[in-house]
């Protein structure tokens, strides 16, 4: 089959599963061009990369508000759009795999649909209604329209896949879905280079290195874990643990800002969007990873791509307790009850200091990602969707 991807808030190959995705379908036969935007350092027009063909288009900055929202998400309509045009005019597609959010792209499936016989595949990867409430903090006319959004993309969708059981059921439910007609593919690290050696420096000097890797947008708590570093150097009096936060997004300014306020330029790097070779190599080195997003009804539902990074490298994980983040990390975290900064320093601290429980955790997080949570089931699911999606 010809498929077109379509992804609004990250470029590949970037966005680790929507690239993983396109690459199994490309190993599976399957034509693939993927849509994005051009952003995260990834500006090229076009290319094509491993044999698959990818768009990029311009898209607004990165929404703060409201405002910012219908800025960012009518820029990348247009140009989604135009570049599906595009790909149609240059080959065509049988099927358009849409990956949320926002819960929009419909819009750019319609045409294709309804006037072509086009399969329509809704990669939920969150959900956007619980996403805009966390983020806004209340449900106004714009909420509604959000979810309008989502069951207009459920009811054209042929298949829909999701990232974990939490989603799926749902979406199921909001979108009267046959069971035949869901799958789970969870997203996992298959790509990451973890034979890396360690990178010493990145310690500064300090006994114990506690890691961070992801979007420092204002859902994602990383406010908590500065705070939480300010509360281990000054509360508890430890001048032997050094961050290293890495990632960019909307508040990574504002971040850098409270850090520097704080007076935690000396234990806390933050380095901004790093590679992949970069990345590794910090994650070799880290003692432990931290997973800050606070426990709320939209990250109960969120699969974090970070903890499963940090079980690829058999590191263990301090991480508020979310519904989903201790399905995902199992045994291999120490899970934080309450939004708390403080507790979720002690946490971090009680853990550093204690060597046999820190390898015993981190070797249970990486079993648990290699025997049940592996890409390859995922795969098998992925590949399940499709063929579901061509048959009559």
């Amino acid at each position: 089959m010809r498929v077109l991807i379509l992804v609004e808030n990250l470029p590949v190959p970037f966005d680790r599963r929507v690239w993983q995705e396109a690459c199994a379908l490309r190993d599976a036969g399957h034509d693939v061009t993927v849509i994005c935007p051009q952003m995260r350092g990834y500006t090229q027009a076009e290319e094509v990369l491993e044999g698959i063909q990818i768009y990029r288009h311009w898209i607004s900055s990165e929404a703060k508000s409201v405002f910012g929202f219908l800025a960012e998400y009518a820029s990348a309509l247009w140009g989604e759009f135009w570049c599906a045009v595009k790909a149609w005019k240059r080959g065509g597609f049988d099927v358009i795999h849409l990956c949320n959010p926002p819960d929009l792209l419909f819009l750019v499936a319609l045409p294709f649909k309804l006037f072509a016989g086009v399969k329509v595949i809704f990669d939920v990867h969150d959900l956007w209604p619980e996403m805009f409430e966390a983020k806004f903090g209340k449900r106004g006319l714009m909420y509604w329209a959000v979810r309008l959004a989502e069951r207009c993309t459920l009811a054209l969708a042929d298949v829909v896949i999701a990232t974990n059981q939490s989603v799926l059921r749902a979406v199921k439910e909001r979108g009267k879905l046959r069971d035949d007609r869901a799958f789970v593919v969870r997203t996992a690290p298959s790509r990451m280079n973890t034979a890396v050696e360690p990178d010493e420096p990145l310690r500064r000097g300090r006994g114990h290195l506690v890691g961070y890797i992801g979007v420092m947008g204002n859902a994602d708590g990383v406010d908590y874990l500065v705070r939480a570093a300010d509360h281990i150097v000054k509360t508890r009096k430890r001048d032997d643990v050094q961050f290293l936060l890495m990632g960019s997004g909307p508040e990574h300014a504002e971040l850098l800002a409270l850090r520097d306020e704080l007076g935690l330029q000396d234990h806390i790097s933050m380095p901004g969007r790093v590679s992949d070779e970069f990345l590794c190599r910090a994650l070799r080195s880290i003692d432990l990873g931290v997973a800050c997003d606070p426990i709320n009804a939209y990250n109960d539902h969120c699969t974090m791509n970070k903890v499963l990074e940090y079980m690829a490298f058999a590191r263990p994980i301090v991480m508020f307790g979310t519904v989903e983040g201790r399905f995902s990390a199992g045994e291999g975290a120490v899970y934080v009850m309450e939004n708390s900064p403080a507790k979720l320093g002690d946490a971090i601290l009680g853990l550093l200091d204690d060597e046999a429980r820190l390898e015993k955790l981190g070797r249970a997080g990486h079993e648990r990602l290699t025997r049940e949570l592996n890409w390859e089931r995922s795969v098998a699911q992925l590949i399940a969707a499709y063929q579901a999606a061509e048959a009559p």
